[in-house]
């Protein structure tokens, strides 16, 4: 589900549908939408765990300040999901922790 016309920013403008793969899975999403946006659209809710418990994060400030929606973007880690554009073909995987890496402690 996207916002086509939002009530204070108006109609969104129509751009181009791209593919790219979330988790190694075939995904849809709008070019240049944040990458948070189009895995909501997807019904992604959990982008990363928590350093020390494992506990699920997702989108928080949703502006690029905090570290909540952090994945690996093309094998980079600490991307912050909500303010890096999408792109056809990316690979975006789930980051387990703050500090980039995949594993818990």
């Amino acid at each position: 589900m996207r916002i086509m016309d939002h009530p204070v920013l108006g109609p969104m403008t129509p751009r181009r549908e791209v593919e790219f793969f979330f988790e190694g899975r075939k995904m849809k999403g709008m070019e240049g939408e944040p990458i948070a946006a189009a895995l909501m659209a997807m019904g992604i809710r959990v982008l990363r765990r928590s350093k020390w418990y494992g506990q699920p994060r997702g989108i928080f400030c949703a502006i690029g300040l905090c570290t909540d929606c952090m994945v690996v973007v093309d094998r980079v880690p600490n991307v912050r999901s909500c303010a890096t554009p999408l792109r056809e073909g990316m690979d975006i995987r789930m980051q387990l922790t703050s500090d980039g890496m995949r594993t818990l402690r």
